[in-house]
């Protein structure tokens, strides 16, 4: 009887090791896999910071590309690491709407060819044209790019598409063009509310 309890908590004792052992692997990989995402995400900074397909220039220059070639880097100041991984990471919130670029410093021609577009061809309406001013005047760089390039002009297509078949109102739409900055710098991408 006392070699069956002696076995007993034996074998107890190591089911309690093997499965302190699973908790201990899992959390260990949990930790390994969040830390390979900032490496990624560092990784993929160090190349576009170097980049030099976006530039300021017309939107000429985004017409003559391919549309499988992408505009990668920033067109004005250096990248900063913070504020491009704050503006990664607020960008997921709007995953779902597939002109929203992912990554404000590497687009693909596509979608600005896409966007150019929108600036063309959609007109706004009296009541539209004003949720796109007011988003002017509340964007950091007072418009949908700090010049008139061909980011601005891009950047405006996607606000009267957003206004237009989202129903966008201008904080979103100011949001979106502080988060879609590719201009570079220290700036934080968070977007200051204006008084109603």
């Amino acid at each position: 009887m006392k070699l069956g309890l002696n076995l007993y908590a034996v074998a107890v004792a190591i089911s309690g090791l093997i499965v302190l052992g699973l908790i201990l692997t899992s959390t260990n990989e949990t930790k390994n896999l969040e830390q390979s995402q900032i490496v990624t995400l560092e990784q993929r900074f160090n190349m576009l910071k170097d980049a030099q397909t976006n530039y300021c220039a017309g939107p000429q220059m985004v017409e003559i590309r391919q549309d499988d070639e992408r505009l990668q880097g920033s067109c004005c100041s250096p990248m900063a690491f913070h504020r491009y991984e704050e503006q990664v990471e607020s960008l997921k919130k709007y995953s779902h709407i597939k002109q929203i670029p992912k990554d404000p410093y590497d687009i693909e021609v596509s979608l600005a060819k896409e966007l150019l577009g929108y600036q063309k061809t959609i007109k706004l309406t009296a009541d539209q044209q004003k949720i796109y001013d007011d988003a002017m005047k509340m964007s950091h760089e007072g418009g949908p790019c700090c010049c008139k390039c061909w980011r601005w002009d891009a950047f405006e297509g996607l606000a009267k598409y957003l206004i237009t078949e989202h129903n966008f109102d201008s904080q979103q739409v100011a949001e979106v063009w502080d988060l879609i900055d590719g201009c570079g710098g220290e700036g934080h991408a968070h977007v200051e509310v204006a008084p109603k």
